[in-house]
Parts: structure tokens; C-alpha cells; sequence
């Protein structure tokens, strides 16, 4: 007789679609407002988004820590990165074609492609420990520490050779060459450490010990829009440039 092995479904933490989807919108202003500023010289959206700037790096951020909590919860990083990183290159291609002034070379997607396949690599090795906040607070203290390589500054004074930023290839890595252009640029340094903390903080989640509160939905738009970030993503730039270039032909003429 064959046995039939029930397996019960992990239960959604809506919580996290939720965050992820304040971190959406908070993008979709963001954009709307570098939309208006940069590609359509509007005074008042310039001053939106350099009102809106500082808080650019948290709600980014708290994405880039959701996703590395669901991929601690997936077992398909490796398919999963190469797939996003597929539609990566693809929005690199259509911005090259359509706005070039605004190309996107190394943007959020191809920064979340590639940690989900690096950390598809190292998952194997990771499954072997439990939770634990010292792995996390590593990748705090290293986000620390790299968090101005871009200004040829590590380790809080350390000051990297200017060669390093005379190259054309380690862009990917915070430090970008001098012909460098990225309209939404997210390298590896810091960023990767904040995807790799939130994997060590998914293992509560996959030992099912979140708080009974993060599992109930409270916002269900906030949550419609973590569930669909990616199509979101894909969708919205477009539509609002071409919101911004309508709204300009119809005032302006």
C-alpha cells in the first residue's frame, strides 16, 4: 500500500508583502518625481524628490531585506535569479533604446538577480545553521563598513586606490568608472549585505516562529502590491513617463 505524506503549506506572512509593497509605492513616488525633474525639467518635482531623497535608502533597503527573507524560503534561487536577471538585461535594453540619457545598467533588478543566485550557491551551506542575530549583525557591521565605497572610502577611513575607479568592469561592485551612467544603480557593496541579513533573519520564518500578527493581512492593497513588486516594477516607469509627457502636451500647447 502506498503511505500519502500530507505536506502543509506554509502559511503566507502577509506582513512582508505588505512592507514590500510600502516600498513599492514609496518607489513609484520616488520615480515619478525623478520623472518629473530630470526628463521633464518640472520645478516642483525637483522639489519632491530632493525632498523624498533621503528617505530613498530605507525603503530600498527594507525591500532588498524582504527579498532576502524569501529566499531563504525558496528552494529555486538559482532559476529564480536567472529568470529576473533575464528581465534585468531586457529593462537595460529598452531604456538604452528609449531613453538613453536614462539607461538603467546596474538597477535593482540585476542587483536582486544576482544576490538570489549567489545566494542559491551558498544555500546548501547556509541550511546547516540555525537562527542566530550574530550572522546578522556581521552583515550590519560590513554594510557599515562599505557603505562609502563609492567615495573610495571603506572601513570608516580606509581610502581605496583611485585605480579602482578608472576601470570600466567593477561598477557591480560600488565602484564605478568614469564613463559610468546607471540612472538606478544598486551595487553589490553595501547592498548585498543587507540581502544576505534578511536571508538570516528568513530562517525564523522558515521555522515558522514569526509572531501570530505577521501572518494576517492588514493592509490588502499594501499587500496586492508586495505580491505583484515585480510586474509593478516593470509597468510603472513607463506609465508614468508617458503620464508626464501627456500632461506636458496638454498644458504646454
Amino acid at each position: 500500500m502506498t503511505q500519502t505524506i500530507s505536506v502543509q503549506k506554509r502559511p503566507r506572512i502577509c506582513l512582508m508583502d505588505e512592507i514590500r509593497g510600502f516600498a513599492v509605492l514609496c518607489m513609484i513616488f520616488y520615480h515619478g518625481f525623478y520623472t518629473l525633474a530630470n526628463l521633464f525639467g518640472i520645478g516642483w518635482g525637483m522639489a519632491l524628490l530632493r525632498f523624498f531623497m533621503p528617505a530613498e535608502p530605507f525603503f530600498a533597503g527594507a525591500f532588498i531585506f524582504i527579498s532576502g527573507i524569501s529566499s531563504d524560503l525558496s528552494r529555486s534561487n538559482l532559476k529564480r535569479g536567472g529568470k529576473l536577471f533575464l528581465i534585468a538585461l531586457a529593462v537595460s535594453a529598452v531604456t538604452y533604446l528609449a531613453v538613453p540619457q536614462e539607461v538603467i545598467v546596474f538597477g535593482i533588478l540585476h542587483f536582486l538577480s544576482i544576490c538570489m543566485m549567489v545566494y542559491g550557491l551558498c544555500k546548501p551551506l547556509l541550511d546547516r545553521f540555525s537562527f542566530s542575530w550574530i550572522p546578522i549583525a556581521v552583515c550590519a557591521v560590513l554594510y557599515a563598513c562599505t557603505m562609502d565605497i563609492q567615495k573610495g572610502i571603506v572601513f570608516f577611513a580606509v581610502q581605496l586606490p583611485q585605480t579602482l575607479y578608472e576601470t570600466s568592469f567593477l561598477f557591480p561592485f560600488g565602484m564605478p568608472g568614469p564613463e559610468f551612467r546607471s540612472s538606478d544603480y544598486f551595487p553589490l557593496l553595501p547592498w548585498i549585505f543587507v540581502f544576505f541579513a534578511g536571508g538570516f533573519f528568513g530562517k525564523l520564518a522558515a521555522a515558522g516562529k514569526f509572531p501570530a500578527f505577521t501572518y494576517r493581512s492588514r493592509v490588502p492593497f499594501l499587500s496586492w502590491m508586495g505580491r505583484h513588486a515585480l510586474l509593478l516594477y516593470i509597468v510603472h516607469q513607463p506609465v508614468i513617463f508617458g503620464a508626464a509627457w501627456l500632461c506636458e502636451l496638454l498644458f504646454t500647447h
